[in-house]
């Protein structure tokens, strides 16, 4: 694990043509969510509006990257019925559509026979992945860089394969 990989917002100023975000864990602890959260599980509750404090640094992120006609996808694996995070994040995912991500959800039950990395990632231009590594509770204990080309096959793979099979935000409901 390297300390000094480049904060998500760089890596995406830095992108040209795609940038692919797999997601694979029911729960995670992210300390700047962790109050939204709590609201969130008491009133049901989360801010939506992509101006907001909470969500500007990320749509404005994902908006400058779009622009340049850079294509964002995001593709969540989650076990049903979903975990409370994950309803979370399904509440939370329209704002990510406004900032320009496209969004899809792929039952686990679904990826069986996928081959995929043992880590979340995102790959840049199809050829550096970042890699998130999270202890067992949820919480981020790391990330790393990873240009070898066997590794941005895999992922590269990995990604597409659940993309093809996952199903667009606007059509997926919970379970």
């Amino acid at each position: 694990m390297t300390s000094n990989v480049p904060p998500i917002g760089e890596l995406l100023d830095a992108t040209r043509h795609s940038a692919v975000h797999l997601e694979m864990r029911d729960a995670y602890v992210v300390s700047r969510e962790t109050s939204e959260f709590q609201r969130w599980l008491r009133t049901g509750e989360r801010p939506d509006d992509p101006e907001a404090d909470y969500w500007r640094q990320w749509t404005n992120a994902v908006r400058r990257t779009v622009d340049r006609g850079v294509v964002v996808r995001r593709a969540r694996i989650v076990s049903e019925p979903v975990t409370d995070y994950i309803r979370y994040e399904y509440a939370g995912t329209p704002v990510n559509l406004a900032a320009g991500e496209q969004v899809r959800w792929l039952p686990r039950r679904c990826a069986s026979d996928i081959a995929l990395p043992g880590n979340d990632f995102w790959l840049f231009d199809g050829k550096l992945v970042r890699f998130g590594f999270f202890s067992g509770e949820g919480d981020l204990v790391g990330h790393a860089l990873d240009e070898d080309p066997a590794t941005v096959k895999l992922c590269t793979s990995a990604f597409e394969a659940v993309w093809r099979r996952a199903i667009p935000h606007s059509e997926y409901e919970i379970h």
